[in-house]
């Protein structure tokens, strides 16, 4: 539905007084009527609401879900579901599979969208819900990750009851959005973006279809330039339409879409990345793991996609800086000083040569050696803090300042570590010495490993000496 066909429904809703609003079983017809879709055939209408599924059986894409066998087919055929949650990225598919299911179990399907809606709008609807009977009532709730706790919380009578049966849709992760009694009353489904030879299908059929697609302009195009089109749209089957309808409308009827065609589009596009939501964390995430396990093709491509969607290159100099210490370490001990060296560049410099220092240090970090052992060892000692008890501070190891720090005898047995050979002692700075760190056989570390076999010698026998 059309964003000014949804604030129609609104606008007429609150224009109808309050004794008479949802009066009867017609009133909730006429909302779900508005709600709906308009007549496909419209000319007016984007070529991506006009060729949206009229049946569960034009849905495409989406084999995990309503593959055979699938849980969601079986609960659509036997009209037995109740809740749902569609989660994924922008136009892959969440409205149609929901419009389609209302369709497949002739419910009334009423449509709203969470940032238009209020509180009081959602309990008109809902009242007039309760008074139906005649047909079970789809409430689909587009955005519902915009809904606060307290619109929430009020569809939980109404689903428990099963006077509605809610379909949310929402790109965020539901876990963080969605109240978890809702979650838990609800099956939660997740949609992947469509692959390239979905798309291009999807496209094709667009291009044949003369009574909602565009097959009335007799234009055509190859399989190669519909799968190039499909490429340029990251598994937005809203957006692929979107695009060659544009590029349809552009050419006089008849012609031929070729890649000169989608030039203009593929020159102006923008990646699916939302900085502050699911994609960017996702693609952090890979980025990471990429350099910890020693990929920098990897590692510069998430780098590249993270840079081409907008990121602000002073968070990645933050990442590395902590990717330099947790994840090479001790392993490399130039890794964090060149992090911190990369982070301060991206601050002087800025965009965009500030992103060749940032591919310099990804791929001296990715090809690093890699140690977590301090990392480790922090949380071992951590740990043993956590656990108790807390050991007190050495007498021969506090501070010596003041008089009564003298008279108490602080640090009079404390052994001054460069008067010995090796700057080692036989004195242990620990009440109950204990092992943290333990040091890998990696790059520069395993110096360090055999440093401190050497030191450990030492004391032994530095302690065997003075018995």
């Amino acid at each position: 539905m059309l964003a000014g066909d949804q604030r129609f429904v609104l606008t007429l809703v609150k224009m109808v007084p309050q004794d008479e609003l949802f009066s009867g079983e017609d009133d909730l017809e006429m909302i779900a009527a508005q709600s709906g879709l308009k007549d496909a055939s419209h000319s007016k209408v984007p070529l991506a609401a006009r060729m949206r599924p009229q049946s569960l059986g034009e849905v495409i894409g989406q084999d995990h879900l309503l593959g055979e066998g699938m849980l969601l087919p079986k609960l659509i055929e036997s009209n037995s579901f109740g809740s749902l949650l569609f989660y994924g990225p922008p136009g892959c598919g969440k409205t149609s599979l929901a419009e389609a299911i209302a369709c497949e179990t002739e419910s009334r399907f009423v449509r709203i969208n969470a940032v238009m809606s209020n509180v009081a709008e959602l309990r008109q609807i809902l009242s007039a819900a309760r008074r139906t009977e005649k047909k079970d009532t789809v409430l689909f709730i587009d955005e519902i990750h915009r809904f606060n706790k307290s619109q929430q919380d009020l569809l939980l009578p109404d689903v428990e009851a099963g006077n509605i049966r809610l379909i949310g849709a929402t790109t965020h992760n539901p876990g963080f959005y969605v109240n978890a009694p809702l979650l838990s009353r609800s099956h939660l489904f997740r949609l992947e973006p469509h692959t390239v030879e979905n798309t291009a299908a999807l496209l094709s059929r667009a291009l044949r279809d003369g009574e909602r697609g565009l097959g009335s302009r007799g234009q055509r195009a190859s399989d190669d330039t519909l799968q190039e089109l499909s490429k340029l749209c990251d598994g937005d089957l809203r957006r692929a339409l979107n695009a060659l309808e544009v590029i349809a409308l552009s050419l006089p009827d008849g012609a031929e879409i070729n890649s000169e065609s989608i030039a203009v589009f593929a020159s102006e596009r923008q990646i699916r990345y939302d900085s502050n939501e699911d994609e960017h964390y996702d693609t952090i995430s890979a980025f990471i793991k990429s350099m910890r396990g020693g990929d920098p093709d990897a590692a510069l491509y998430w780098l590249a996609k993270m840079l081409a969607g907008g990121e602000d290159p002073r968070f990645i100099g933050r990442r590395l800086i902590i990717f330099a210490s947790e994840d090479v370490g001790l392993a490399d001990p130039h890794a964090l000083p060149l992090a911190t060296a990369a982070q301060q560049a991206c601050e002087f410099v800025g965009l965009p040569e500030c992103e060749i220092t940032l591919a310099h240090c990804v791929t001296y970090m990715a090809t690093a050696p890699k140690s977590n052992s301090s990392y480790l060892a922090l949380g071992r000692a951590k740990e043993s803090i956590a656990k108790g008890p807390v050991q007190e501070v050495p007498k021969w190891l506090k501070d010596s300042g003041g008089a009564a720090s003298k008279q108490l005898g602080n640090s009079q047995d404390y052994e001054y570590s460069h008067s010995s050979m090796e700057n080692i002692t036989g004195q242990e700075y620990m009440i109950d010495p204990a092992q943290f760190f333990v040091p890998k056989r990696i790059g520069a570390e395993a110096e360090i490993q055999s440093r401190i076999e050497r030191w450990k010698q030492l004391k032994e026998s530095i302690k065997e000496e003075s018995k």
